[in-house]
Protein backbone atom coordinates (compact mmCIF):
# COMPACT_ATOMS: atom_id res chain seq x y z
CA UNK A 1 0.00 0.00 0.00
CA UNK A 2 2.87 2.30 0.83
CA UNK A 3 4.56 1.46 -2.47
CA UNK A 4 1.44 2.41 -4.40
CA UNK A 5 1.27 5.73 -2.60
CA UNK A 6 4.94 6.43 -3.31
CA UNK A 7 4.50 5.56 -7.00
CA UNK A 8 1.47 7.82 -7.18
CA UNK A 9 3.42 10.73 -5.66
CA UNK A 10 6.30 10.17 -8.12
CA UNK A 11 3.93 10.17 -11.09
CA UNK A 12 2.26 13.35 -9.91
CA UNK A 13 5.65 14.94 -9.31
CA UNK A 14 6.94 13.97 -12.80
CA UNK A 15 3.78 15.27 -14.46
CA UNK A 16 4.03 18.52 -12.55
CA UNK A 17 7.64 19.08 -13.61
CA UNK A 18 6.79 18.21 -17.20
CA UNK A 19 4.02 20.79 -17.19
CA UNK A 20 6.34 23.38 -15.68
CA UNK A 21 9.00 22.58 -18.29
CA UNK A 22 6.51 22.84 -21.14
CA UNK A 23 5.28 26.17 -19.80
CA UNK A 24 8.84 27.51 -19.62
CA UNK A 25 9.56 26.33 -23.16
CA UNK A 26 6.45 28.08 -24.46
CA UNK A 27 7.42 31.30 -22.65
CA UNK A 28 10.96 31.13 -24.09
CA UNK A 29 9.57 30.55 -27.61
CA UNK A 30 7.22 33.54 -27.31
CA UNK A 31 9.97 35.81 -25.98
CA UNK A 32 12.40 34.62 -28.68
CA UNK A 33 9.83 35.17 -31.43
CA UNK A 34 9.12 38.65 -30.07
CA UNK A 35 12.76 39.67 -30.14
CA UNK A 36 13.24 38.14 -33.60
CA UNK A 37 10.22 39.99 -35.03
CA UNK A 38 11.35 43.22 -33.40
CA UNK A 39 14.78 42.85 -34.95
CA UNK A 40 13.48 41.71 -38.35
CA UNK A 41 10.95 44.53 -38.73
CA UNK A 42 13.22 47.20 -37.19
CA UNK A 43 10.42 48.12 -34.80
CA UNK A 44 10.68 51.72 -33.67
CA UNK A 45 13.55 52.46 -36.07
CA UNK A 46 13.26 55.08 -38.83
CA UNK A 47 15.65 56.76 -41.24
CA UNK A 48 15.15 60.10 -42.96
CA UNK A 49 15.30 59.72 -46.75
CA UNK A 50 18.02 62.01 -48.15
CA UNK A 51 17.42 64.26 -51.15
CA UNK A 52 19.07 62.68 -54.21
CA UNK A 53 17.23 64.61 -56.93
CA UNK A 54 19.51 66.06 -59.65
CA UNK A 55 22.36 63.77 -58.54
CA UNK A 56 23.91 61.39 -61.05
CA UNK A 57 22.82 57.82 -60.41
CA UNK A 58 26.11 56.62 -58.90
CA UNK A 59 26.13 59.48 -56.37
CA UNK A 60 22.48 58.85 -55.50
CA UNK A 61 23.15 55.15 -54.91
CA UNK A 62 26.08 55.99 -52.64
CA UNK A 63 24.09 58.57 -50.65
CA UNK A 64 21.26 56.09 -50.07
CA UNK A 65 23.58 53.20 -49.22
CA UNK A 66 25.25 55.32 -46.53
CA UNK A 67 21.97 55.38 -44.60
CA UNK A 68 21.18 51.72 -45.37
CA UNK A 69 18.63 52.40 -48.09
CA UNK A 70 18.54 50.75 -51.50
CA UNK A 71 18.27 52.63 -54.80
CA UNK A 72 16.05 51.07 -57.48
CA UNK A 73 15.68 52.61 -60.97
CA UNK A 74 11.98 52.35 -61.75
CA UNK A 75 11.42 54.75 -64.67
CA UNK A 76 13.01 57.25 -67.02
CA UNK A 77 12.10 60.75 -68.16
CA UNK A 78 13.66 63.64 -70.00
CA UNK A 79 14.87 67.06 -68.90
CA UNK A 80 17.16 68.83 -71.35
CA UNK A 81 18.59 70.97 -68.54
CA UNK A 82 20.03 68.00 -66.66
CA UNK A 83 22.75 65.53 -67.71
CA UNK A 84 21.81 62.03 -68.78
CA UNK A 85 21.63 59.58 -65.89
CA UNK A 86 20.70 62.15 -63.25
CA UNK A 87 17.78 61.62 -60.86
CA UNK A 88 14.57 63.41 -61.86
CA UNK A 89 12.26 62.08 -59.13
CA UNK A 90 12.44 59.85 -56.07
CA UNK A 91 9.83 57.91 -54.14
CA UNK A 92 9.46 58.12 -51.16
CA UNK A 93 10.28 61.82 -51.27
CA UNK A 94 13.19 63.33 -49.39
CA UNK A 95 12.44 63.97 -45.74
CA UNK A 96 10.19 60.90 -45.44
CA UNK A 97 11.01 58.52 -42.60
CA UNK A 98 11.37 54.85 -43.50
CA UNK A 99 12.93 51.70 -42.07
CA UNK A 100 16.46 50.65 -43.00
CA UNK A 101 16.70 48.47 -46.08
CA UNK A 102 13.76 50.23 -47.73
CA UNK A 103 13.88 50.54 -51.53
CA UNK A 104 13.89 54.11 -52.88
CA UNK A 105 12.51 54.25 -56.42
CA UNK A 106 14.28 56.64 -58.79
CA UNK A 107 13.27 58.18 -62.14
CA UNK A 108 16.39 58.70 -64.26
CA UNK A 109 16.97 61.30 -66.99
CA UNK A 110 17.19 59.62 -70.38
CA UNK A 111 20.20 60.24 -72.61
CA UNK A 112 18.03 60.22 -75.72
CA UNK A 113 15.68 63.01 -76.71
CA UNK A 114 12.09 61.70 -76.79
CA UNK A 115 10.27 61.63 -80.11
CA UNK A 116 6.59 61.95 -80.97
CA UNK A 117 4.68 60.40 -83.87
CA UNK A 118 3.22 63.05 -86.17
CA UNK A 119 -0.60 62.83 -86.23
CA UNK A 120 -2.68 62.97 -89.37
CA UNK A 121 -3.09 66.72 -89.83
CA UNK A 122 -1.77 67.43 -93.35
CA UNK A 123 -4.72 68.09 -95.66
CA UNK A 124 -6.96 66.99 -92.80
CA UNK A 125 -7.34 69.99 -90.47
CA UNK A 126 -7.42 73.73 -90.21
CA UNK A 127 -4.52 75.77 -88.88
CA UNK A 128 -6.28 76.34 -85.57
CA UNK A 129 -7.08 72.66 -85.11
CA UNK A 130 -3.57 71.56 -86.06
CA UNK A 131 -1.87 74.00 -83.71
CA UNK A 132 -4.08 73.00 -80.79
CA UNK A 133 -3.54 69.30 -81.41
CA UNK A 134 0.23 69.54 -81.84
CA UNK A 135 0.68 71.71 -78.74
CA UNK A 136 -1.42 69.31 -76.66
CA UNK A 137 0.79 66.43 -77.75
CA UNK A 138 3.98 68.29 -76.84
CA UNK A 139 5.26 69.35 -80.27
CA UNK A 140 7.23 72.55 -80.64
CA UNK A 141 5.82 74.83 -83.37
CA UNK A 142 7.93 76.95 -85.70
CA UNK A 143 6.92 79.86 -87.96
CA UNK A 144 4.04 79.21 -90.34
CA UNK A 145 4.70 79.00 -94.08
CA UNK A 146 2.06 79.92 -96.62
CA UNK A 147 1.36 78.38 -100.02
CA UNK A 148 -1.40 78.66 -102.63
CA UNK A 149 -4.45 76.77 -101.40
CA UNK A 150 -7.57 76.98 -99.26
CA UNK A 151 -7.18 79.71 -96.66
CA UNK A 152 -6.01 78.52 -93.22
CA UNK A 153 -6.01 74.88 -94.34
CA UNK A 154 -2.93 72.79 -93.47
CA UNK A 155 -1.45 71.61 -96.75
CA UNK A 156 1.66 69.89 -95.39
CA UNK A 157 4.03 69.65 -92.44
CA UNK A 158 7.79 70.20 -92.46
CA UNK A 159 10.57 69.69 -89.98
CA UNK A 160 14.17 70.84 -90.42
CA UNK A 161 13.32 71.97 -93.95
CA UNK A 162 11.87 68.66 -95.12
CA UNK A 163 8.39 67.35 -95.57
CA UNK A 164 7.20 64.88 -92.94
CA UNK A 165 4.18 62.64 -93.06
CA UNK A 166 1.79 60.97 -90.65
CA UNK A 167 3.56 58.54 -88.33
CA UNK A 168 7.06 60.03 -88.73
CA UNK A 169 8.76 60.39 -85.36
CA UNK A 170 9.95 63.91 -84.57
CA UNK A 171 12.19 65.00 -81.72
CA UNK A 172 10.43 67.18 -79.17
CA UNK A 173 13.30 69.64 -79.55
CA UNK A 174 12.75 70.11 -83.32
CA UNK A 175 10.15 72.73 -84.24
CA UNK A 176 7.40 71.69 -86.65
CA UNK A 177 6.47 74.03 -89.50
CA UNK A 178 2.92 74.05 -90.81
CA UNK A 179 2.47 74.87 -94.49
CA UNK A 180 -0.89 76.63 -94.67
CA UNK A 181 -3.03 77.68 -97.58
CA UNK A 182 -3.52 81.34 -98.35
CA UNK A 183 -6.13 81.97 -100.99
CA UNK A 184 -4.87 85.53 -101.33
CA UNK A 185 -1.28 84.43 -101.90
CA UNK A 186 0.10 84.84 -105.36
CA UNK A 187 1.58 81.65 -106.79
CA UNK A 188 4.85 83.52 -107.37
CA UNK A 189 5.12 84.10 -103.60
CA UNK A 190 5.60 80.40 -102.97
CA UNK A 191 8.60 78.69 -104.46
CA UNK A 192 8.45 74.92 -104.04
CA UNK A 193 12.22 74.87 -104.20
CA UNK A 194 12.21 76.75 -100.90
CA UNK A 195 9.75 74.32 -99.36
CA UNK A 196 10.18 70.75 -100.46
CA UNK A 197 10.51 68.63 -103.54
CA UNK A 198 7.73 66.09 -103.86
CA UNK A 199 10.22 63.71 -105.50
CA UNK A 200 12.51 63.77 -102.44
CA UNK A 201 12.20 61.07 -99.81
CA UNK A 202 9.35 62.05 -97.54
CA UNK A 203 10.55 60.60 -94.26
CA UNK A 204 12.24 62.53 -91.52
CA UNK A 205 13.97 59.43 -90.19
CA UNK A 206 16.65 59.65 -92.90
CA UNK A 207 17.79 62.99 -91.51
CA UNK A 208 17.81 61.99 -87.84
Amino acid sequence: MASNSLLRRMLHSTLLWNLVAMFLVVILLIVGAWFWMDRFTHHGESIEVPNVKNMVLSDAEYALARVELQAVVSDSGYNRKLPAGSVLEQMPASGSRVKSGREIYLTINSGRTPTLALPDIADNSSLREAEARLKAMGFKLGPIEYAPGDKDWVLAVKCRGRKVTTGDRISIDDPVTLVVGNSAADSDDFDEGEGWDEDEPATLDETL
